[in-house]
């Protein structure tokens, strides 16, 4: 296992949280050389700046936290973002089109995301686990692969549930080896955080980045 603040995308993606949280999260990701932090678009370009100089990269959420706005406009939120600074984008997919059979709907919903982000920023497909079957879960999963996506998400965080192991465990089979999976929405320790790793996670999205990496340094 790599080292697991490389796992971490140190997020606060509260619609409260201020310039100075921001610029904190910022500093706690420098000290502890998170993979990345995770800030809603109007936040992006004041995180590049305090970042530039560092490898923690600058990752940001599309269609959040509905997924329930036209392609058009998610399309455009990543050419700002990445503008912006962004190095990776989290996008929301149309959770009703999904549960509606509307699968070349969320196809071309997601490519269209990667059309534009390519070559310039990852794509990490959130397909909201809670609010899913697992068969639709599968689906969505599978779909994300299919448009070219980098990563499949469990979780917004702001809906009825965050990730679990059999979410993570799912993601992992349906999409293979190759393709990353991330846990978001109640990671909170260092047990939660390795026991999603060992389920097949790459990538952790966690508010308490702090606590985790603190417990990892104590053991």
């Amino acid at each position: 296992m790599e080292k697991l603040n490389k796992y971490i995308d140190h997020t606060i993606l509260k619609p409260d949280a201020t310039k100075e949280d921001i610029l904190r999260i910022c500093a706690e990701a420098k000290e502890n050389d998170f993979m990345s932090v995770c800030i809603n678009p109007t936040w992006v370009k004041t995180c590049f700046e305090e970042l530039k100089d560092t490898d923690v990269k600058v990752c940001t959420v599309i269609g959040f936290p509905l997924g329930a706005g036209k392609t058009e406009t998610k399309v455009e939120e990543t050419r700002l973002a990445i503008e912006d600074g962004a190095k990776e984008v989290d996008m929301v997919i149309n959770i009703g089109r999904l549960k509606s059979k509307e699968y070349d709907y969320i196809l071309e919903d997601i490519k269209e995301v990667v059309k534009e982000a390519k070559g310039k920023a990852l794509v990490k497909v959130i397909i909201e686990t809670c609010l899913l079957t697992d068969s639709e879960k599968v689906k969505a999963s599978e779909l994300s692969k299919k448009a070219g996506a980098d990563f499949v998400k469990t979780s917004t965080g702001f809906s009825t549930g965050g990730a679990t192991l059999a979410d993570v465990k799912l993601m992992r089979e349906t999409v293979g080896p190759d393709m990353g999976v991330k846990a978001s929405g109640g990671v909170r320790t260092l047990e939660d955080a390795l026991a999603f790793i060992d389920s097949g996670a790459t990538r952790l999205g966690a508010s308490s980045g702090m606590e985790i990496i603190k417990e990892y340094k104590n053991k």
